[in-house]
This record gives structure tokens, sequence and C-alpha cells, in this order.
């Protein structure tokens, strides 16, 4: 009995080191507050991986991070974007809504910063326990809504990293956020939240909690919306509508609603495979590849 549990306990060890390897390691990680996080006093656990070697994801988040992926500096144009990956608040999807999509920002010149934002607690020795989305009953989190938490540490993201632009080597005014499911709910929290926390830009990615708000009356940022028509999980009309309420302000907007991709355009074969490629031109549109004038 011993011997299967040491065994187990080797594959495990040989899987998160094989899971860890997957991921390019960022510059360096950019706490988000000075100490704990406010809200977070008594979470005493660690952070939890889980996933696969391909889709690693990262779960019981008490400690709120950016991972920083800077651009080569010789093709890097000024502009940072903030990547907030999704997994229902319970969980991160740090591959292909993290880390990939902060690479392939930075093949545009674009600084990335993968957002590690608090997630719902997920208790090790019952990780299958379905868990309330956004407000944790139970446990270290009890009476807490982490959800809003969560919104909160997007919009001090987007704090931080406009107070700390030179240090980057980025443009206060070019600032954006990129969101993809629940990462696209705390997108939503930083556009509808406080100025100071507020992005220049977003990319609200099949988002979670997409409606038809008007935008704040201070808010002029445009929005590149992206979603798929056969989403089972959150739907096409929420995107459509936060399109409709951006251009009912006068707002600029770009909205694609593909054919196929499913929630996180996981299904193959369609245009949502190139959303990337499409983001790329909106921001080039936008003036947001360019390199500023010295």
């Amino acid at each position: 009995m011993l011997k299967v549990g040491l065994l187990r306990l080797c594959i495990l060890a040989s899987f998160a080191a094989a899971a860890c390897a997957q991921l390019a390691p960022p510059d360096r990680e950019i706490p988000l507050y000075p100490g704990v996080a406010p809200g977070s006093e008594n979470w005493h656990y660690p952070e939890k991986t889980a996933g696969t070697p391909e889709r690693l994801q990262a779960q019981n988040i008490v400690r709120p991070v950016l991972l920083y992926y800077p651009a080569d500096k010789s093709e890097a144009v000024g502009t940072a974007i903030i990547v907030a990956p999704g997994g229902g608040y319970r969980t991160l999807m740090m591959s292909y809504e993290g880390v990939d999509v902060a690479k392939r920002l930075n093949r545009m010149g674009v600084d990335a910063f993968v957002l590690k934002y608090r997630t719902t607690y997920v208790d090790p020795a019952a990780p299958s326990t379905p868990g309330a989305r956004g407000a944790a009953a139970t446990g270290p989190q009890a009476g807490q809504n982490v959800r809003e938490l969560a919104g909160a540490d997007g919009q001090q993201a987007v704090r931080l990293l406009r107070q700390r632009a030179a240090e980057f080597g980025v443009l206060p005014n070019r600032i954006g956020i990129i969101g993809y499911s629940a990462g696209g709910g705390v997108l939503l929290s930083t556009v509808y939240g406080p100025a100071d926390g507020r992005p220049d830009f977003a990319a609200p990615i099949y988002a979670a909690g997409a409606n038809s708000n008007p935008p704040p009356p201070s808010a002029r940022l445009p929005l590149f919306i992206a979603v798929a028509a056969d989403d089972q999980t959150v739907g096409y009309q929420g995107s459509i509508d936060l399109f409709e309420a951006w251009r009912k302000a006068g707002l600029p907007a770009e909205l694609h609603v593909f054919q196929t991709g499913q929630h996180g355009f996981g299904k193959k074969g369609g245009g949502a495979d190139h959303y990337l490629d499409r983001f790329e031109e909106w921001l080039r549109l936008n003036g947001l590849l360019s390199k500023p004038s010295k």
C-alpha cells in the first residue's frame, strides 16, 4: 500500500513538473498589492495546479499578480495588454487563455501581463465538488463575493500599470485588457468601474456577464468583441447586446460572431481559429500598434 502511495506521489510530481515546463516563464512576477490583498486576510492555503501539461490551470489564487511578458524592445510599440484567463472563477486557464495569448501579443510588439486574479476556493480533498460561482458560502471565503474581489484585482492591475507605465516602457494611455469567459467578467468590472482603474481599450472574448448596460458616461474606450454562435456556456446574445450598447453611445466597437468555435473557441475549423489575427487588425486600425513618435 505504501509503495502504491509513493508511486502515485511520484507520478503526480512528474506531471506537475511536465505541466510547468509547458508554459514559457514570465520575465517577472508583479504583485498587485504591497501586502495581503484586501479581503484575503484569512485565506491561508496554498495555490494549486490542475489541468494537463497542454492545458495547465491554476487554482486557489490568494496572492493576485501580473506575469510580465515583455515584447522585444526593438519591436515594442508602447502598448500594454492585461490578459485575464477564464475558468468560472474557480480556476484560471493559464495556457490558451493566458501565456499563449501573451506570446502572440509579444509578436505584435505588445507588452503582455497575464493576470492571476483571486478565485473561489477549491478544496484539495474534494476537487470535483461544485462551488458557487463568484461567492463562496463555506470555508475560508465564507460570506465573501469572490467575483467582486476578482473584479477589484482587474481594476488594480490597470491602475498599477498606468502608474508604472514609464517603468515598463509603455504609454499610460495605451493600457488595455483582453478577457476570456470569467476573465471577461473581470474585464467588464474594469470597464464599468472607477475611472482610475478603467482601461483605454478592451477585448471581451466570450465574456461572462456581457449585457446591454450602457457605458459609463465618462468612458470613451473602444471594444473588440468576439464570440461563437454555438457557444453553449455564455451564449452570444450578451456580446451582441454589449456591441449595441457601445454603438448607441456613439463609441467605437467591433463584433465578431463566428459560426462555430463553441465556448473557449475549442471547436476548430472556423473563423474563431483566427480571432487574434482579427484582433491584431483592430489594434492596428485604432493606432495601437504604431510606435509613438519621439
